[in-house]
């Protein structure tokens, strides 16, 4: 059977691979040390599912509209404003199945033919697949540890040309917990606005922040550049609800806003009616700031044990990542590039790290500590010993 063209550009998920082989290992009974999560090991909070569950007992089980429910884009524009200083009316909002389909949806809208995304490196596995399958190009921009892997000005500039439509920001970065500034952001806002690029704002990982670190999304720093920015969130990583599946996307271009609008209503009708209750119990209690701190606080701790050990280990560099909950471990030196450290080290220690080649770089590993101290100790003396025999 033949395939659609746009099929055959999407490339195989490394992470899934790695994640499934893992997996077959614990069902084996193997003691496998995970380190590959792209998610919090904290349950939801009691509060969240409690309001679920009085969601479905209500009846709340029918279609919403197919942007989200209006008290739910009401919340989510109390928390833009709150924590970002962010003005949005609740019909420049819409609730998606996860911040990945916000990002999907935006994609689908504005890139054609030969329209070009600037995308900094190392990146999330899946912007580049996502803009393939939108008929866009990704162009990525590499960044430097040196920079704390942040993007350098004078070379982002040197990417754009004509057919550039839009530049993904990620901050707190999935995979280097890179942290933009006010004032690289104030620098990247004024080429965008220059050349009236649309920035993608993927604030996913905004809660989980160390040493006193204070977000900024670049859509605070003036009306001019809110207009061209698109801000993408949700309730995943903040409040370890990544299966509910309830991401949203804020936006001045109603253009693009209604064309998203139009998209989605033909192809998920809707998010869940019960997860979109249990999203605005997350935004609106006053139960949540606790969770978030106590989530964040012991996240920082293990970021710190984490870093400390493993940068014991001879052969291996590891940059202090200011937010999210990953390491990108330089592995260079050990000769390997990434796949291979990858599956060696699961064949012969039962450890699960996931290759940074996924990420466009194949010289580090992204090792989470979104799991408990006990098997970040126990999976780090593993480490040793791989590099060590």
């Amino acid at each position: 059977m033949k395939l659609s063209d746009r099929i055959k550009l999407v490339k195989p998920s490394v992470t899934l691979a790695v994640t499934a082989k893992a997996k077959a290992l614990k069902a084996k009974g193997v003691n496998v040390i995970s380190f590959a999560a792209g998610e919090p090991d904290f349950d939801t909070p009691t509060f969240v599912k409690t309001a679920a569950k009085a969601a479905i007992d209500s009846g709340k089980t029918k279609y919403t509209p197919s942007i989200g429910t209006l008290a739910l884009r009401e919340a989510v524009c109390k928390e833009l404003s709150s924590i970002q200083g962010l003005k949005y009316k609740p019909e420049q909002i819409i609730v998606s199945s996860g911040a990945k389909h916000s990002l999907y949806n935006i994609f689908q809208a504005i890139c054609g033919k030969d329209d070009e995304v600037i995308i900094p490196s190392p990146y999330w596995v899946s912007y580049p697949e996502m803009v393939r399958l939108a008929s866009g190009k990704p162009v990525f921009v590499d960044t430097k540890a040196s920079d704390g892997f942040k993007l350098n000005i004078e070379t982002l500039e040197s990417k754009i040309n004509k057919n550039t439509k839009a530049i993904i920001l990620n901050s707190p970065s999935n995979p280097t917990g890179a942290v933009y500034d006010e004032e690289t952001l104030r620098q990247i806002a004024e080429l965008a606005l220059k050349n009236q690029i649309i920035v993608i704002s993927d604030e996913i990982y905004k809660t989980l922040l160390y040493n006193g670190k204070k977000h900024v999304s670049i859509a605070s720093l003036g009306d001019d550049i809110k207009k061209l920015t698109i801000v993408v969130d949700g309730v995943s990583k903040a409040y370890s609800m990544t299966g509910w599946r309830i991401g949203y996307l804020a936006s001045d271009m109603q253009e693009i806003v209604g064309g998203i609008k139009n998209i989605q209503s033909h192809s998920t009708s809707n998010p869940s009616s019960i997860s979109q209750e249990a999203a605005f119990c997350a935004l609106t209690s006053k139960e949540s700031a606790k969770a978030i701190e106590d989530m964040r606080s012991e996240f920082e701790s293990r970021r710190d044990y984490m870093v400390e050990n493993l940068n014991k280990i001879p052969g291996l560099t590891c940059i202090k990542p200011e937010g999210a909950f990953y390491c990108f471990c330089d592995i260079s030196k050990t000769k390997m590039d990434s796949l291979t450290f990858a599956n060696q080290i699961l064949d012969k220690e039962s450890v699960a790290v996931i290759p940074g080649v996924a990420f466009g770089w194949p010289t580090h590993i992204r090792l989470s500590f979104a799991t408990g101290i006990d098997d970040i100790e126990e999976g780090i003396k593993r480490i040793g010993k791989f590099i060590n025999e």
